[in-house]
C-alpha cells in the first residue's frame, strides 16, 4: 500500500485537513494517509523542515510527502526568478511535494537532491492558486502513488530556492545554538547535533547555559529518568539533537521546559566547555 504523509499549518478546527483526506481519498482510494503534525505555526517552514528531517529515515522508500505550509504559488512574470512553483522533489528515496519557498534546501542541507520537478498546471490553470495544497499537490501525490511518469505532469529542474538555516556558532571553547523547536510536551528542540558537541567538546568538561546564563545544566542524560520528576535535563533526542526538558513536565500542568524558563523559538543555548562541569570527559556522558 503506498503512503502519503500531510504536514500542514491548518490545525484541526477547521475543515480544511478533511478535505485534503476526501480529495486524496477519491483520487487514490487505497493509499494509507498518515498526519506528521497539522498544528506547525502558521507559515513556518523551518518548523515543518524540522519535523519532517526528524522522521524521514523511519518511512519506507517511494512515501509521498505533501508540505502543507506557506503553499501558496507566486508567479511573477516580470521577474520570473522570484516566482515559486509548486515542486517535487526527491530526498532519501521520497518524494516530497510543497511549495519551492526554501523548505526543500532545509529540509535537505547540504545533500543533493535525487530528482527534482516542477508543476506548472498553475500557468494555465490560475483557479488552481485557491486551496493549492488541495488542488496542485494532492493531485500530484497521486499521481505519482499511481505511477504515472513524471513528464506527464512536472517538469525537470536543476534549481530550487535557499533558505538560510540557523546554525550553530563555534566560538572558541563556547558553541552557540538556538530553539529550533518545541514540542507537545514543552521540551526545548535545539539545532545543536551530538556530532557538533563532540566536535567542540575536546573532552573538556561543559555547562549548558540559557536565558542569559539565569539557568544551567552541566550534565548529559541518557533518559528522562535518570533525573527525578519536575528536575531539567538535558539530553540528545531519538534525531540526535540536544534537547533541554522537564522530567514528566507538561505544559498543562505548568511544567514544560518552555513555560518554566520562558525559552522561546529562535532563543539562544550557549555551550561553555569550561572546568565548572560536572564529569571529568566528555567520553564518559555516553
Amino acid at each position: 500500500m503506498s503512503i502519503i504523509t500531510l504536514t500542514t499549518d491548518m490545525g484541526l478546527s477547521d475543515y480544511y485537513v478533511a478535505s485534503l483526506k476526501g480529495r486524496l481519498l477519491s483520487l487514490s482510494p487505497n493509499v494509507q494517509i498518515i498526519d506528521i503534525s497539522h498544528f506547525i505555526s502558521p507559515f513556518k517552514i523551518t518548523q515543518a523542515a524540522h519535523l519532517l528531517k526528524s522522521c524521514i529515515r523511519d518511512f519506507p522508500e517511494n512515501t509521498v510527502h505533501i508540505i502543507g505550509v506557506d503553499a501558496e504559488p507566486l508567479i511573477n512574470f516580470n521577474q520570473p526568478e522570484q516566482s515559486i512553483y509548486p515542486t517535487i522533489v526527491k530526498h532519501q528515496g521520497q518524494y516530497f511535494l510543497g511549495a519551492d519557498n526554501g523548505f526543500f534546501s532545509l529540509l535537505m542541507g547540504n545533500k543533493k537532491a535525487e530528482g527534482m520537478w516542477r508543476l506548472e498546471d498553475v500557468l494555465s490553470r490560475p483557479e488552481l492558486m485557491n486551496f493549492p495544497t488541495k488542488n496542485i499537490l494532492v493531485p500530484a501525490a497521486c499521481k505519482i502513488v499511481d505511477g504515472i511518469p513524471f513528464e506527464n505532469f512536472c517538469s525537470p529542474i536543476e534549481n530550487i530556492r535557499k533558505a538560510i538555516p540557523l546554525s550553530p556558532v563555534i566560538d572558541g571553547d563556547t558553541l552557540k545554538g538556538a530553539v529550533s523547536y518545541i514540542d507537545h510536551y514543552g521540551n526545548i528542540i535545539t539545532n545543536i547535533t551530538k556530532k557538533d558537541f563532540l566536535r567542540v567538546g575536546k573532552n573538556i568538561p561543559f555547562v549548558i547555559y540559557f536565558r542569559q546564563k539565569e539557568y544551567y545544566i552541566d550534565t548529559i542524560s541518557l533518559g528522562y529518568n535518570e533525573v527525578p520528576a519536575g528536575e531539567k535535563l538535558a539530553i540528545f533526542n531519538d534525531s540526535g539533537y540536544l534537547e533541554i526538558a522537564i522530567n514528566k513536565g507538561t505544559p498543562e500542568n505548568g511544567g514544560g521546559a518552555n513555560s518554566l524558563f520562558g525559552l522561546r523559538l529562535g532563543d539562544i543555548i550557549r555551550i561553555e566547555f569550561t572546568p565548572r562541569g560536572s564529569r571529568t570527559t566528555i567520553d564518559s556522558l555516553f
